[in-house]
């Protein structure tokens, strides 16, 4: 992409190029090389560094710099790349030019590499945003002035969720790492059932796995039993065996499965929670006791919801890592500012307490909705130099999963700046990115952001990983503000219709904007069908012209969920007979859902992927209700919709059965639904329908769902009570 913005162009090329009395190196003069890249030795990363300066040295001027490879003494139109410097860390570099002579000297690791990436981006006037996508001036003269620079990043290990993390050349210039790079068998999170798998083992050693309430429950997803000694020396052997198959690498992950409170409750197991505390007693301890038999080896090992707070009594040894998660934690404020993000800090503040090896796995994605508003970049500095501060030496950011989420290139070109100096300007490193990234309609994205910011902030609605824009229709996306938020993306657009990269990149920002949209058009049944058919084919086509393929975590295809809403959503007349009726509970739902109950099950309304609305909802209990439609009517059949998010505990029920009555008193049988097991991550809408072989008339209809109790072996939630949601029950 080239710039169209002129006068910045040539603000930068008069910084980057001084004249002939200020340069104290030329790289390029007239197109011809003036200058040769030395490197000290031959290491990958070194011929990496050359290879990068090279490749935009070839862009700019279309000419590239001969290379040589030895050691030889520091000359007059050199770049030396190599040897190491005591000014900086790992990660880091020093940058000198003096005396017609530029080296580039590594802290450790990648340091020559990023010292390249700086020495482009700050001196030679090229900046890359986001995937592929980067601005230079091409010109044929390239100067250096005389300069010395050191720098150490803040963490030394930084990665982000991005979608541009499989270009090398995108992930070398924001100075990310990739776990497998130091995981050993890209053992790095989720490890238990990797290392000792249920299916394996589960049958003849249940005592290996948790017991819970009242036997051992081996299962994809069940924990260890931390205190049998079989388990240990199975573990070790293991251990053993992947360090010495991928002699390169020195750091593994020991960690729980996903899943909360399914860690072991025997009797040895309890004991030592209650000693400690907390359920990272157990954890912690036997780590140390795998880290005293591998001492030169790292050892990293989740503190994840049910382990988030660190033991009162046992200490990780210097070889144990603990990756903390602020996985439960709301996101609109820093995690200093609300009761969530306290909790976690306090766990936070306990673990900088007892170790100095800690790795922060940080959230700033909404799993059900990714493809949705998301405005909490005013927190992003604050959360990074907290974990700084409370020696956290790694950072791993959950963001950005795919292509159209809310803002992704920003948030991963924030993110990747400020995990290396988190004292950077956050509203700076904003702007810059907006008017590199969208042109001429930055000032109305800008703005966009700065208004829903501040409207978020105003509603005191949270934000958080299982968020929905129906949870946000009466704050930060009411109608008057969504209003505002069009006005902003049509000036926006109208500003770059004249540059198709521009006009793609501010219609890719949209979707989001446009998913919410759609999604409370659904939650009203006074719409205009013909305006929200009209959004959903822009949404569709522009979703399917820019590779936006998914909406959630559970891989829902935006084309199916364009499809639903056309014969699930769109509003149309109700032949629902007990639309409306009144809910007599026998056994009624969980108290959370009871305030929206009576209404959700008849209103016409269908609840959508996130079950924090439209549903109602009952955990590990069986629902009995029944619906008075007010006067005697005849049906045929009876259908009730049911909800299927494997990740959120939330499963299909054992079957619901079917009566009617004409008095309240006497029921009939009109049949039984019975559920099949479905294992499928994706989020569905599943129908439980009965068909009687004749008409019947009744006033009341009684429905009962067997719940399945808990959930099975192979669920996250193995040996807890499942949940189950329903939402509009149809007669017709």
């Amino acid at each position: 992409m080239k710039s169209v913005c002129h006068f910045l162009w040539l603000w930068l090329l008069l910084a980057a190029c001084p004249g002939p009395a200020g340069a104290q190196l030329v790289l390029v003069e007239n197109g011809k090389p003036k200058a040769e890249i030395r490197l000290v030795d031959d290491q990958p990363v070194n011929r990496q560094a050359a290879e990068l300066l090279n490749h935009f040295v070839a862009k700019i001027t279309g000419t590239t710099l001969p290379l040589q490879v030895g050691e030889a003494p520091a000359r007059k139109g050199s770049v030396v790349i190599g040897g190491t410097t005591a000014e900086a860390g790992e990660d880091g570099f020093l940058l000198e030019c003096r005396e017609g002579c530029l080296t580039v000297r590594s802290g450790g690791d990648k340091g020559a590499v990023y010292g390249v990436v700086t020495l482009l981006e700050e001196y030679l006037g090229v900046r890359y945003y986001a995937y592929q996508t980067y601005t230079l001036t091409e010109r044929s003269t390239l100067r250096l002035p005389a300069l010395r620079r050191a720098e150490t990043p803040a963490f030394r290990f930084r990665q982000t969720f991005s979608y541009g993390n499989d270009d090398p050349l995108y992930v070398q210039w924001f100075r990310l790492e990739r776990q497998e790079e130091l995981f050993a068998d890209n053992l790095w999170v989720h490890t238990f059932n990797r290392l000792l798998p249920a299916s394996q083992y589960g049958s003849a050693h249940p005592e290996y796995y948790s017991f819970l309430n009242g036997e051992r429950r081996p299962g994809d997803h069940s924990q260890w039993c931390l205190t049998c000694p079989e388990v240990l020396e199975l573990v070790t052997q293991k251990v053993d065996s992947i360090f010495k198959a991928h002699p390169g690498q020195r750091m593994i992950s020991i960690s729980q499965n996903d899943g909360n409170n399914t860690y072991c409750q025997c009797e040895e197991c309890r004991k030592v929670d209650e000693y400690e505390g907390s359920p990272s007693g157990n954890i912690i301890r036997f780590l140390n006791r795998l880290a005293e038999r591998f001492p030169d080896k790292q050892f990293s090992t989740l503190a994840y919801l049910f382990s988030m707070h660190p033991p009162k009594h046992v200490r990780p040894l210097p070889n144990v890592n603990i990756m903390l998660c602020d996985i439960d934690c709301k996101r609109e404020v820093p995690l200093t500012d609300n009761a969530s993000g306290r909790d976690f800090l306090k766990a936070l503040e306990g673990w900088a307490a007892i170790s100095d090896n800690i790795f922060v796995w940080d959230y700033g994605i909404n799993f059900d909705n990714m493809v949705a508003p998301f405005p909490n970049f005013y927190i992003l500095k604050k959360n990074l130099q907290l974990f700084k501060k409370n020696h956290a030496t790694m950072v791993f950011e959950q963001v950005n999963g795919q292509r159209g989420t809310d803002f992704a290139e920003m948030r991963a070109y924030m993110l990747a700046k400020l995990m290396w100096n988190p004292e950077l300007d956050e509203d700076s490193l904003m702007r810059s990115f907006m008017e590199g990234y969208y042109g001429k309609a930055a000032p109305w994205l800008y703005r966009y952001q700065q208004v829903m910011q501040g409207a978020l902030l105003a509603s005191g609605v949270p934000l958080w990983i299982y968020d929905s824009p129906i949870s946000h229709k009466d704050g930060m996306l009411n109608r008057q503000l969504m209003q505002v938020y069009r006005e902003l993306f049509d000036r926006a657009e109208e500003a770059v219709n004249d540059d198709s990269l521009r006009l793609a990149h501010v219609q890719v920002s949209r979707l989001p904007l446009q998913y919410s949209e759609l999604e409370i058009a659904r939650t009203h049944t006074d719409g205009d069908p013909v305006a929200v058919s009209r959004l959903l084919a822009v949404f569709r086509e522009r979703a399917a012209r820019y590779g936006i393929e998914h909406l959630n975590e559970r891989n829902n295809r935006v084309a199916d969920y364009c499809r639903l809403y056309e014969s699930r959503y769109l509003p149309r007349p109700t032949t629902n007979k007990a639309a409306g009726a009144t809910v007599v509970w026998n056994r009624p739902p969980a108290p959370r859902y009871r305030p929206i109950a009576d209404r959700a099950l008849t209103d016409g309304l269908f609840g959508g992927a996130s079950f924090v609305e439209g549903w109602v909802g009952w955990e590990g209990e069986d629902a009995d209700f029944v619906l008075d439609m007010g006067e005697t009517k005849e049906f045929s059949s009876v259908e009730t919709d049911f909800l299927l998010q494997s990740g959120g505990w939330v499963l299909l029920p054992d079957c619901v059965t079917y009566s009617c009555s004409e008095d309240g008193q006497a029921y009939a049988d009109l049949g039984t639904y019975k559920f099949v097991e479905d294992r499928d991550p994706s989020i569905k809408f599943v129908p439980g329908k009965v068909v009687a072989d004749h008409p019947v008339r009744a006033r009341y209809l009684r429905v009962q769902v067997k719940s399945i109790g808990l959930c099975p072996s192979w669920h996250y939630g193995v040996g807890y009570p499942a949940w189950f949601f329903l939402d509009e029950v149809k007669v017709e």
